[in-house]
């Protein structure tokens, strides 16, 4: 479980989070709705981690251990896994050496007895997640995003989260870039990986995702404080009179 416990955040000398509390249990799915600049997406980046942000008070925890004080590798190896709003796009970085590394490192930290897989036998190994994700095997070759289309980039991300099987999985603006058709087979995806061993926190102010994957708490952000929670009636709610006072 991520516990968030009366943090206050803030870049430089401005306060962006003031005061939130917030649990994330495994088996179960969040969303964090608000306006732009309600300090939705600040939250998922100190949850993995950003230069630019400081917690200045209160704990966050991730199955009993403090999560401030750990590096960015680190809390991907305690299984936080953040989607990108935008994806960068990387040279000089093969696609097929990327994912490899990082399914190893992530196999290896599993099972410390796991011997890692050569070029050649990964190859091998991911070819049936490329079928069934309608990756093309040649993008393998390519740099890392590089000239890929937002749709594209997308199941990129999505195969990453295959290949580690995190066990938070943030989604930022997930929706950001895609026209309606590379969105309904991303969000299809995306809700084959909801299991009971993990945790998909859906951070937007779109409603169009929650369409396709469940969530059990619904919590509201405003001026960087948590002002409304409740369940999935509370997006119908919302819809239908908008953001209004909250």
């Amino acid at each position: 479980m991520i516990t968030i416990n009366n943090i206050e955040v803030s870049a430089g000398d401005v306060e962006i989070i003031k005061w939130v509390s917030l649990e994330f249990e495994p088996g179960k799915n969040y969303c964090l709705l608000g306006k732009n600049g309600s300090g939705k997406s600040t939250l998922s980046s100190v949850l993995m981690w950003h230069p630019k942000y400081e917690v200045t008070s209160g704990e966050i925890t991730i199955d009993g251990e403090d999560l401030i004080d750990m590096e960015p590798n680190e809390r991907s190896q305690a299984w936080v896994f953040l989607s990108f709003q935008n994806i960068p796009e990387i040279k000089w970085v093969k696609l097929s050496e990327y994912l490899r590394t990082i399914f190893n490192i992530s196999a290896k930290n599993d099972n410390e007895e796991f011997t890692e897989l050569s070029p050649f036998m990964f190859k091998r190994f991911i070819k049936p997640h490329l079928q069934e994700l309608q990756i093309e095997e040649a993008f393998l070759e390519r740099d890392l995003n590089v000239g890929f289309s937002g749709g594209e980039k997308r199941k990129i991300e999505i195969l990453q989260m295959k290949l580690i099987g995190p066990k938070y999985i943030i989604l930022d603006e997930i929706d950001s870039g895609l026209d309606l058709d590379a969105f309904k087979t991303v969000a299809t995806m995306l809700q084959s990986l909801s299991s009971d061993k993990n945790s998909i926190i859906i951070i937007t102010h779109y409603f169009t995702i929650l369409d396709y994957i469940d969530v059990d708490k619904v919590f509201v952000m405003k001026a960087g404080k948590v002002v409304k929670e409740g369940g999935k009636e509370l997006v119908e709610e919302i819809k239908e009179n908008g953001f209004g006072d909250m």
